[in-house]
């Protein structure tokens, strides 16, 4: 783990500017395509044009030329350019914060997040979480982590099978979208055929697709459908704690992604929650646990214990058996991962201060 340059995390921080202000200004200018016209029969005809993920491209008929037409084609081409202008900016301040060390993820990871963020997925409160997510918490705190805490395929989707606020003429299919890509997802046969398949896999290709929503009680474990996403996504137990008030960081490679994580306090109790949750066949994705939240832990006890404060009081409002779990995986993580001792040390002077 070491810390990005000052320059690189100001860069960072001037990316998320950017990438908020073009979600917050969305116009028609951000459509991928242009307006052509075609005569038939001495007649013009507007046409949009435009190419979907895996180069394939659509036409569209508009309508036939009115100057009504005339005025929405050229605002939407005055709008377009100065979109182009943008993303060029976000292209060059992303070759800048790798010059800088940043951390990135693999160009399949980033053409799917991509095709999930531009369907909607993120603005309707899907939370990325995983290793992706823990890469961007990473570039959002100003830390590069160690590669081999940092290395997945899987892109792991959260989200509540119902929002707070109602959106009903809003939906990310999320399907169409990866089928739209041209990669050859898909879905992942379930082991009842009678059940929906919760994961999207590409053959020959370890690139995965989960999809998760919290598990209210331990006997729901049949998967739910999320009807904004066109998709079921399967029940895990703890997961409402970690997607609870996300906060917003960008996946970089050779542009960038606004995505919803974890708060990285949540997120590293979560892997002490759920290291405790694995069973022997799982020792790798067990062992990566208590390594992200080592690493995690370290620089939160550090330079944010007050995130930690606040992330263990909600622990404590929901039981002992969580705080058990909690104290257990501490546990281990001092066991399993020496280098991280002082930190569990600290922390728990920390959260003893906060009554441990």
């Amino acid at each position: 783990m070491e810390r990005l340059n000052l320059e690189t995390q100001t860069l960072y921080a001037e990316l998320m500017e950017r990438l908020t202000a073009l979600e917050a200004h969305r116009t028609i200018g951000h459509l991928p395509g242009s307006f052509a016209l075609k005569e038939v029969k001495d007649k013009s005809y507007y046409y949009f044009k435009h190419s979907e993920p895996g180069n394939i491209v659509r036409e569209i008929y508009v309508g036939r030329k009115t100057p009504e037409l005339d005025r929405f084609v050229e605002r939407f081409r005055q709008e377009h350019s100065a979109f182009e202008l943008d993303n060029k900016d976000i292209e060059r301040i992303c070759s800048m914060l790798r010059a800088g060390g940043i951390q990135i993820i693999d160009t399949a990871s980033a053409r799917v997040l991509k095709a999930l963020e531009e369907c909607g997925v993120f603005y309707l409160d899907g939370v990325l979480v995983g290793t992706h997510a823990f890469i961007a918490m990473g570039n959002m705190l100003g830390i590069k982590w160690e590669r081999s805490a940092a290395r997945t395929q899987d892109i792991d989707i959260a989200g509540l099978p119902s929002m707070e606020i109602a959106l009903p003429y809003l939906e990310a299919d999320i399907p169409k979208a990866l089928k739209s890509l041209e990669m050859g997802f898909f879905p992942v046969p379930p082991f009842d055929n009678k059940r929906p398949s919760v994961s999207f896999s590409v053959r020959g290709h370890s690139l995965r697709v989960d999809m998760l929503t919290p598990q209210r009680r331990p006997e729901d474990n049949v998967p739910v459908i999320i009807p904004r996403f066109n998709a079921a996504a399967q029940p895990l137990m703890f997961l409402d704690y970690l997607i609870e008030k996300p906060v917003r960081a960008a996946v970089i490679n050779g542009g960038a992604v606004l995505v919803n994580v974890p708060q990285p306090a949540r997120f590293a109790f979560h892997k002490l929650i759920v290291y405790g949750a694995r069973d022997a066949s799982m020792h790798v994705k067990a062992g990566k646990d208590l390594q992200q939240a080592g690493m995690l832990f370290s620089f939160l006890e550090e330079e944010r214990s007050g995130d930690l404060i606040i992330a263990w009081e909600e622990i404590k409002r929901r039981g002992k058996s969580w705080v058990k779990r909690i104290q257990t995986g501490l546990s281990a993580l001092k066991k399993n991962c020496p280098e991280h001792r002082k930190t569990v040390e600290g922390m728990e002077k920390t959260l003893t201060g906060a009554q441990y």
